[in-house]
This record gives C-alpha cells, sequence and structure tokens, in this order.
C-alpha cells in the first residue's frame, strides 16, 4: 500500500512538472549562445535585444543596488560588457524560472514569501562564500543563481507536504530524510526532474540535484555544491525565511568546508553582510 501511494506521488509530481511553463524561446538561445566557448557578446546582444522584455529585465538588474553601479546603464550592449556573458546569461536565466514557478507554488505548506527569502539568503551567502574562496569575479554569479533555484524542487509538492513539515520539526530531523521516508521521494529528486525539462547546466543541476548528497555529484562540481550546501546550512541556521528544513544535518560540515576550501572563520565571516545582500537581491523578485 504504502510503495502504491508513492508511485502515485510521484506521478502526480511529474504531472505537475510536465504543465510547469517551459523556458521562452529567446531564453533558450541564451543558453545555448553561452554555452559554446566562440560565442561573442554580440551575438548575444543580438538575441536578448529580439526580446524587449528580456532587455528590460536585464537593464534593470544591472541598474539595481544589487550590482552598486555608479552610472546608469541604458545599452544592453554596455551591460554584456560591463557584466560579462555569464552572469548576463545567468540574470536572464533566473528572472525566467522565477516568473515560471512564481505562480505554481503548490502547497500551503511553504510560504510563498518566505520560501523566496530563504532562496535569496542562500543564493546571496553561497556568492559571499565563493568570494571568501577568491572565485574570480566572473564566476560568482554563479553560486548565486545555483543558490537561489537549489529547493526549487519543493515546489511541486501538494498539500501533503504540511504533514512531512510537521514531522521534520516536531521530531527535529532532517527534511530530506522525512521526505523519503513519507513520500519516497525528496526535493532533490524533483529538483533533478525539473532542471531537466529546463535543460539545466550540468553543474546547476547538481546544484539543485545533491546539495544535500553531494558524494552523488560529479566530481567538478564538489566546490560549488558544497558552497551552496554551506549556504543552506546558514540560511537555516539563522533561520532566515522559511524553507522548512529548520534542523538540518551538521555531520557533514567540516567536510563541506573542507571540499569548498574554506574555514569556519569564513563561515562566521559572512554574518555582517548577508542582511544587506538579501535586501538588494530582492530585486531579482521585481523584475
Amino acid at each position: 500500500m504504502v510503495e502504491l501511494e508513492r508511485a502515485d506521488q510521484r506521478q502526480k509530481i511529474e504531472r505537475f512538472i510536465q504543465k510547469m511553463p517551459s523556458l521562452s524561446t529567446t531564453v533558450r538561445k541564451v543558453l545555448e549562445v553561452c554555452s559554446r566557448t566562440d560565442a561573442s557578446p554580440n551575438e548575444l546582444n543580438r538575441v536578448i535585444s529580439l526580446d524587449p522584455v528580456l532587455t528590460g529585465q536585464v537593464l534593470k538588474l544591472i541598474n539595481s543596488a544589487y550590482y552598486s553601479l555608479i552610472n546608469t546603464i541604458t545599452s544592453l550592449t554596455r551591460a554584456i560588457t560591463m557584466l560579462g556573458m555569464n552572469t548576463v546569461k545567468n540574470m536572464a536565466l533566473s528572472t525566467a524560472i522565477i516568473q515560471s514557478v512564481a505562480g505554481s507554488n503548490k502547497s500551503k505548506a511553504l510560504p510563498t514569501s518566505r520560501f523566496w527569502v530563504h532562496s535569496i539568503g542562500v543564493g546571496v551567502s553561497a556568492k559571499l562564500l565563493a568570494i571568501a574562496r577568491g572565485v574570480p569575479i566572473q564566476e560568482r554569479e554563479e553560486f548565486f543563481i545555483a543558490g537561489l533555484l537549489h529547493d526549487i524542487g519543493k515546489v511541486p509538492f501538494g498539500d501533503e507536504y504540511i504533514h512531512v513539515l510537521s514531522i521534520a520539526g516536531e521530531k527535529q530531523r532532517p527534511l530530506v530524510e522525512v521526505e523519503r521516508e513519507f513520500l519516497g521521494i525528496d526535493h532533490q529528486d524533483v529538483g533533478a526532474l525539473i532542471a531537466a525539462k529546463w535543460k539545466l547546466s550540468p553543474a546547476m543541476t547538481s546544484c539543485i540535484g545533491y546539495h544535500h548528497d553531494i558524494d552523488l555529484a560529479d566530481g567538478e562540481t564538489h566546490q560549488l555544491v558544497a558552497i551552496v550546501a554551506l549556504a543552506n546550512l546558514y540560511v537555516n541556521i539563522h533561520d532566515i525565511g522559511f524553507a522548512g528544513d529548520s534542523f538540518p544535518e551538521y555531520a557533514d560540515a567540516d567536510r563541506l568546508l573542507s571540499l569548498a576550501g574554506l574555514q569556519w572563520s569564513d563561515f562566521a565571516a559572512i554574518d555582517s553582510k548577508v542582511e544587506e545582500e538579501i535586501q538588494k537581491a530582492q530585486i531579482f523578485l521585481q523584475v
């Protein structure tokens, strides 16, 4: 009987994901262009400029407090030159995904606003830890986006998730364990299904699908996944927003720090900056 219920749960989730909007043609072309080693900023500019809405979103983001630029940028070409192709790609991707799932929060268990505060908190914490690690500036946005999207697999769960969250809280257990026990599938698995639908990069898919099981991730993505996992731990410890995991697993924290190339002092040092960065990053929910 339990197996049948689990099979039914997975089918319901898969049907929900199938009905989720696909990424727009423009965003798919942006990802395609940026995946090529011979792609040029002019080529990316041509793709984005054909979509006035996306162009406006990119310009709104670059002129927000999140980037803290001195002068207003009115040219898409200038934005790409200043931020780099990878950052602009991630801006386009994140805004498209947030808009795609903003109205799809199926469960009443996770309040939408608090869920996104948690997600943004993990994004900015991951970026701050990447800065502490010395990650090059043109690669840091990847850490923010990976953190922002890490829990996207929680969106398709229905109201049965209320019971799962209740058990995790009452028993003070890691949420992912309770998901597996009661639903037969966890939010990492669901997130990986969504990542496959949207054809996200292997690195982004690893963060979404393995931030609680880093050993299953490809070795090349270990640092990125480890930093996102640490950022998630930080946000849960400090109770920033709400994503249902109030009692995370601490046992692997030392190993995650080692894989990330960080110290406990780096983990503690982001304290003074997280809240300010969360406020700046709220713009990603407003474009």
